[in-house]
């Protein structure tokens, strides 16, 4: 059998419960070059990979090209999935691909994805149909096969009262736009336009059919690219982020909750980690305390990377919950506790001030001679030890994991970084020093979102003051915070602006250097 699965538009979290399932299942997945790394990364290491374009590179058949090497890997016997862009039956060459398949008896599955289409709609808060507006929908593709005798007819197009949708590159956005107009729909028919859907890249924007191709030029935006036509795109209602880039910093796997956050208030957030997530420069602190969890009173965990450390050196260690005895959990806030939580443990205490003081104010009442284990990083504030241990607490802490300053991103992500203007998130004083290596002097340029006020003093310290602060430490409150500060639409293009300067500490900057507005 061959499965074909859709990997939907781009977001490596878009695909099927029953596509991960397949993919989990296969030896060999037969994948387009353009499906995300990150939904790669999720099929199981010793499954082979094979990567085919779906565009000609001179091929005049791709589509049976690819469809005889699946046909020729069932036919060895192996478990085959063709993990294939947005849906397998939608504009993907499915027909090329399945004769080869139908012509050797191989059976076939398919287990449907996300199309381009719904993606978009749903990126820019539109529907596609209508009770009242639209009670059709057309798909149409902009890229015609070539030598294709009977073009596109834009008279009956134009006329559709419903919504149409175009899948098309860039490049042809003027040549449909123009021809639609000419055939009869009019110019200022609301459109939607969405670029790179569900990428980190991801570009939108709400204009008219005749205006649509200036803006694409104008803002240089990327193919591929959907354009949304007709009455419902008028339904569309801005968020408090409509037009805002906002940068996230946060480690790569731990970015989903504040993009999908930006997103939802219409804003488009582009993944920048700054830091990565290391083991601490010894494991031995943490695996004696291991070995007697059980005389503990409380266990205190001060992130979720501490929980997965923890977690994942305590199964290393042949232990499980059992290994507690009666010790009780806390967390610095709700991330944290949840990450508890979504592992099976039971949180039993979150200070409603989600920081070290928090947790102090929280154990005040704590009678003196307790046992505390803080769990945490390799390096970081170690005010609540202090605290503790000053109450008359015996208190030991160990580093869970390592934040580790990443040297550099990657040039196409470096490339897509928007101008003065944007947003950028800081959820760490770690985060903040590895920004300041990594961005410099165009720090200054972008209004900054700061999570905590611990996160804001690291800011001050290097002369930069946060234009927004979060008032609990939360995505959504860090959302709120920036939505409350005003998003100007038009938030820089993207592009590098020559090399980066380091920002020097606070103290060394002339007068009056300061980014953003004061919270």
């Amino acid at each position: 059998m061959v499965t074909f699965v859709g990997a939907g538009p781009g977001a490596a979290d878009l695909v099927t419960v029953r596509g991960l399932e397949r993919l989990r299942q296969a030896d060999v997945v037969v994948h387009d070059r353009l499906v995300p790394q990150a939904l790669l990364a999720l099929i199981p290491a010793g499954v082979e990979l094979i990567a085919v374009d779906r565009g000609d590179l001179g091929d005049p058949d791709p589509g049976g090209t690819t469809g005889e090497l699946l046909a020729r890997l069932a036919a060895a016997g192996r478990i085959v999935v063709r993990l294939k862009g947005g849906d397998p039956t939608v504009f993907a060459r499915l027909a090329e691909e399945l004769e080869p398949l139908r012509r050797m008896g191989v059976a076939v599955e398919i287990v449907p994805g996300v199309t381009a289409a719904c993606a978009a709609a749903a990126a820019v808060v539109t529907p596609l149909t209508s009770r009242a507006v639209a009670s059709s929908l057309t798909l149409v593709t902009g890229h015609e096969a070539r030598g294709k005798t009977e073009p596109v007819n834009f008279r009956p197009l134009a006329a559709l009262p419903g919504t149409l949708a175009v899948y098309m590159g860039i490049e042809q956005l003027a040549g449909w736009s123009r021809d639609l107009i000419a055939a009869g729909r009019a110019a200022d028919t609301p459109v939607a336009l969405v670029s790179r859907c569900s990428w980190p890249d991801e570009r939108r924007v709400t204009s008219t059919l005749g205006t649509c191709a200036a803006d694409a030029v104008r803002d240089g935006w990327q193919s591929p690219a959907v354009l949304i036509v007709g009455p419902v795109v008028a339904a569309t209602v801005a968020g408090p982020l409509a037009g805002c880039e906002v940068i996230v910093t946060r480690p790569a796997g731990q970015q989903a909750e504040l993009v999908a956050r930006i997103r939802a208030a219409g804003g488009r957030p582009i993944a920048a980690a700054v830091i990565g997530i290391g083991p601490p420069p010894s494991w031995e602190p943490l695996d004696a305390a291991l070995r007697r969890l059980d005389t503990y009173d409380w266990i205190v965990f001060a992130s979720v990377n501490g929980v997965r450390g923890f977690l994942d050196r305590l199964r290393l260690a042949g232990q499980d919950g059992r290994a507690l005895g009666t010790v009780r959990l806390a967390a610095i806030g709700p991330a944290t506790r949840a990450s508890l939580e979504a592992a099976g443990y039971i949180c039993d205490l979150v200070p409603s001030d989600f920081r070290s003081e928090g947790l102090i104010t929280a154990f005040a009442e704590q009678p003196r001679g307790g046992r505390f284990l803080l769990v945490r990083a390799a390096a970081g504030r170690d005010l609540l030890r202090r605290e503790l241990e000053a109450r008359g607490h015996e208190v030991d802490e160990v580093a869970a994991y390592a934040s580790e300053p990443l040297a550099a991103l990657e040039p196409a992500l470096a490339k897509q970084l928007p101008g003065p203007g944007a947003w950028i998130t800081v959820t760490s004083g770690a985060i903040v020093e590895a920004a300041v290596r990594l961005f410099g002097e165009r720090l200054r340029g972008w209004r900054i979102a700061s999570i905590s006020p611990v996160t804001s003093a690291t800011l001050r310290r290097f002369g930069l003051e946060p234009a927004a602060e979060a008032t609990a430490a939360t995505a959504t409150s860090l959302v709120e915070a920036i939505g409350g500060s005003g998003c100007d639409t038009g938030c820089g293009a993207g592009g590098e602006s020559g090399a980066a300067q380091p920002v020097q500490p606070a103290g060394s900057q002339p007068a009056g250097k300061v980014v953003g507005r004061a919270p």
